[in-house]
């Protein structure tokens, strides 16, 4: 097997390296913010290369931590600050209002997005 990533790969954990602490970006977003794919294909990505990366910060869209990785994803979100709100039932989600990065912000000092 090579030690080369594919090309899209790379793509997206470029991506997912430049999202902000705190913040987060969905399968979708990631997708098209790369202009590439779609979310299943980012999804593959992240399961199969994404442990090198932040990969707490590349998110469902419902906000859902992600399924198996629950409890070290919030410890992420919290110890960044990331934006939580609870369910009725008491679970923990992600605030995606609050939390969803768009990249428009990604140069240092730009937090107009994160209000």
């Amino acid at each position: 097997m090579s030690e080369e990533l594919p090309a899209h790969a790379e793509r997206v954990l470029e991506a997912a390296e430049r999202i902000p602490p705190g913040r987060v970006m969905t399968y979708g977003d990631v997708a098209e913010w790369i202009d590439e794919g779609g979310p299943r294909q980012v999804g593959r990505v992240m399961a199969l290369y994404g442990g090198a990366v932040p990969w707490w910060r590349v998110v469902r869209a419902d906000g859902r931590p992600l399924p198996g990785s629950e409890r070290r994803a919030l410890e992420h979100y919290r110890a960044e600050g990331t934006p939580l709100r609870e369910t009725a039932s008491g679970e923990p989600r992600l605030d995606m209002r609050r939390a969803r990065w768009d990249g428009s912000d990604e140069r240092v000092g730009g937090d107009e997005a994160h209000t």
